[in-house]
């Protein structure tokens, strides 16, 4: 499928590590121009560099912005009209994840996901959205989580923040219909990214590589599918519970897997501040 991306503009959000990264590559790959955004200009820069190398000199433009900056989907906006840039293709990847019980844990992290996962990726699709509609192609693809199916204990603002961004993609979708812009999220399970970054977090075991889950939510994009859910087949079991037992009969049994991986006595990492701590990519 290595022509499906040719002549489309790609604009990643959180392109500098993890899924993220994993997917700008897989465009270039396709041959897609490539529009990298994240809050690291040096791993950026290496990224296009990168592409650069790979694949014959094709060049990909860096914007540095910071999602969860109060002006930051605005600032992006601007540079992108400075530069002439006109977007294909929006991938809304940038996000935040935490792990902890909710009162517990400190309330600003958990608000940096609420603007990152929520504010940011809203305000980049409605400005973005709005010029693919006038166009009559394009689309948006919006990277949620099978999380977003139930509600997680001891992951609560991460899984509310991507219920959210299903909700959002769905009504989106049905709103485009017809149009030439098709919407599409993506519900991966666990990915081998720095997800937890900054907290005694870790990853459980069997979590997919950013690799496949980028290659396969993009085929599912190429094939206008409404919904892609590219991981392993026990993480798409989830999306099914959500849908088919009781809300409390989710959220108990989900409460009771995160328990059981130590979730629900997650620390912040020893001297990491949280005006220091990276959002996670994922």
């Amino acid at each position: 499928m290595a022509s499906d991306y040719r002549g489309v503009t790609a604009l990643v959000t959180g392109a500098s590590k993890g899924l993220g990264r994993a997917l700008a590559l897989e465009l270039a790959g396709r041959g897609a121009r490539l529009i990298l955004v994240a809050r690291s200009e040096g791993k950026l820069r290496d990224l296009a560099t990168e592409i650069r190398e790979r694949h014959g000199g094709q060049d990909a433009e860096v914007i540095v912005g910071d999602l969860t900056a109060a002006n930051g989907a605005q600032q992006i906006l601007q540079e992108l009209s400075a530069r002439g840039l006109t977007v294909d293709l929006l991938i809304n990847n940038a996000g935040a994840g935490d792990a902890g019980a909710f009162l517990q844990r400190p309330l600003e992290p958990q608000l940096r996901t609420i603007e990152l996962n929520i504010a940011g990726l809203l305000a980049l699709t409605h400005a973005i959205g709005g010029d693919l509609a006038a166009r009559g192609s394009g689309g948006i693809i919006n990277i949620a989580s099978v999380a977003a199916f139930v509600p997680l204990p001891f992951q609560a603002t991460y899984a509310a923040s991507k219920a959210f961004v299903l909700s959002l993609s769905e009504a989106l979708a049905e709103e485009l219909r017809g149009t030439g812009v098709h919407v599409m999220a993506a519900h991966p399970g666990p990915i081998s990214t720095g997800f937890f970054d900054g907290t005694t977090a870790k990853m459980q075991a069997g979590a997919d590589t950013p690799e496949w889950i980028a290659a396969r939510t993009l085929d599912d994009y190429a094939k206008r599918r409404p919904a892609s859910y590219p991981g392993r087949l026990q993480y798409r079991v989830v999306t099914l519970l959500g849908r088919l037992l009781p809300r409390v009969t989710t959220a108990r049994l989900t409460g009771t897997v995160n328990r059981r991986l130590g979730y629900d006595k997650v620390v912040d990492a020893p001297g990491v501040d949280d005006d220091q701590r990276p959002p996670s990519l994922a």
